[in-house]
């Protein structure tokens, strides 16, 4: 079976994913390759091929899989502390040979489609804080464990080949909070605060000028052209929605979001942009929604405005909606969402919490 690209309505993640999942279950003594197999589709053995994919769904499955064996809640988290440099995959081998950890993220998120088509991978600065977000693109494309593994390799394998020292500031959680949540800040090294809608971490930007040991830039030139080679087979399948986005974002705070006038802008029928979006997985209305609630988050957290103008921006016509509608996206009022993550800011960084209290 060729390692091909599947439509678009149907995310991907990269089979190295998959094949340290398969190791570490080999690893633990649980491993069942025919129930691999029956999960995946595929033959174990193709998991090896460096271009392959694996659908998504099959690969969260494969997760609930791994902790119903293992009788592990967090295996997410101990499978992704393990440090394999001779099975990692092709990004993480650009990541480590870049010459700065800062150009390091920069590559990552950039070439993020190849891990997991299925989250959306973004980074930011604000003040002297670098965070990491990732929101899936759908609510049924969320794992636990998958993220779980995801925010321990970043730390451990950073930590292993860069900066022993590394620590988050603080991390905010998607999920609710599991039974072994105490093990998160203790990896992690900052306050953890859990069922926020949306997976941050945020560490201080003077890492990112960490230079990067025995990188080899042989090896960087040519593995970063063959990945650049997938991507751009992957930019044209899921281009469009992203298009859809950033219009939506662009008009939600100065006019009324509708499908016509977004159709309109890309030169198609209204019929013609729901059947495209509907070949990602989307609806207009999940859309609209995803791109309120990504800029709720962030709007709230970062008290640049007061919550009457988020609404405004936001294109809610009263703050009343606003909130019910914050509610339902974290099961927090958004008054209470900013406090919470000002609370953790004041945590961190008491001294400049009381300059800004004495000057406010």
């Amino acid at each position: 079976m060729p390692a091909e690209l599947d439509p678009p309505e149907n995310p991907r993640v990269a089979a190295s994913s998959t094949l340290a999942l398969v190791h570490y279950l080999e690893r633990q003594g649980v491993l069942d390759t025919e129930r691999v197999e029956q999960l995946t589709g595929l033959d174990i053995q193709m998991l090896s091929d460096p271009d392959l994919r694996v659908p998504a769904n099959a690969h969260y499955q494969l997760w609930e899989h791994a902790e119903a064996v293992t009788g592990d809640p967090g295996v997410g988290l101990h499978a992704g502390q393990v440090v394999d440099p001779e099975r990692m995959g092709l990004v993480g081998h650009v990541f480590f040979n870049c010459d700065t950890l800062g150009e390091a993220v920069t590559q990552y998120v950039r070439l993020h489609r190849l891990i997991n088509e299925s989250v959306i991978l973004s980074f930011e600065q604000t003040g002297d804080l670098a965070i990491l977000s990732w929101q899936p693109d759908a609510p049924a494309h969320y794992s636990r464990q998958d993220m779980d593994r995801t925010l321990a390799a970043a730390m451990s394998r950073t930590r292993h080949f860069i900066e022993p020292d590394l620590r988050a500031e603080w991390v905010e959680i998607a999920h609710p909070r599991p039974e072994y949540g105490d093990e998160y800040e203790k990896l992690l090294g900052g306050p953890v605060r859990f069922d926020t809608g949306i997976t941050r971490l945020a560490f201080h930007c003077r890492y990112l000028a960490k230079p990067i040991p025995r990188r080899n830039p042989y090896v960087y030139s040519a593995v970063l052209k063959q990945v650049n080679t997938v991507l751009a087979r992957l930019q044209s399948r899921r281009s469009f929605s992203r298009k859809v986005r950033r219009l939506i974002s662009r008009q939600m705070a100065t006019d009324r979001i509708d499908a016509d006038s977004l159709a309109r802008q890309c030169f198609m029928s209204r019929q013609t942009l729901y059947r495209k979006l509907k070949k990602e997985g989307l609806s207009f209305h999940e859309l609209v929604e995803q791109v309120r609630k990504d800029k709720a988050l962030r709007y709230v957290a970062e008290e640049h405005y007061a919550l009457g103008e988020i609404a405004f921006l936001l294109g809610f016509s009263e703050l009343s909606a606003f909130s019910r509608a914050f509610k339902r996206w974290t099961g927090t009022a958004p008054a209470q969402y900013r406090a919470n993550h000002r609370k953790l800011a004041t945590e961190e960084y008491p001294d400049r919490s009381e300059a800004q209290t004495r000057e406010s």
